[in-house]
């Protein structure tokens, strides 16, 4: 069994953590274009991880984290970490990692 990181989404506040969420639904045309476009481009595909994605998106708000319990640093209990990147449990992670993907689709002239 794998740890996951989870951020306490739950606390976050419209308007103040977020503006907006996106709940993106999987699609087999979607897994299609992709295998698609690797063999149009002769690209090299190692794997189309899914499990991931949501840790690839780049936040535009300022959110800071409480450290986990369990891996909280003895010499400095208080300090807090601030996020770069999405982690799951965000209500803004779905949106962000689908605007990473639209820009890197809008740069293959996808549109």
């Amino acid at each position: 069994m794998e740890d996951c990181l989870v951020a306490k989404g739950f606390s976050q506040i419209k308007g103040i953590d977020y503006e907006e969420i996106f709940s993106p639904v999987i699609c087999y045309e979607t897994i299609c274009l992709m295998f698609a476009l690797v063999a149009l481009e002769n690209m090299y595909m190692t794997g189309l991880d899914v499990k991931t994605a949501f840790l690839y998106g780049k936040l535009k708000e300022e959110i800071y984290m409480k450290q986990p319990e369990g891996f909280v640093m003895k010499s400095q209990p208080n300090k807090v970490m601030h996020l770069k990147l999405t982690l799951y449990g965000l209500k803004q992670a779905s949106l962000t990692w689908w605007q990473e993907l639209e820009e890197f689709m809008l740069t293959q002239g996808f549109k």
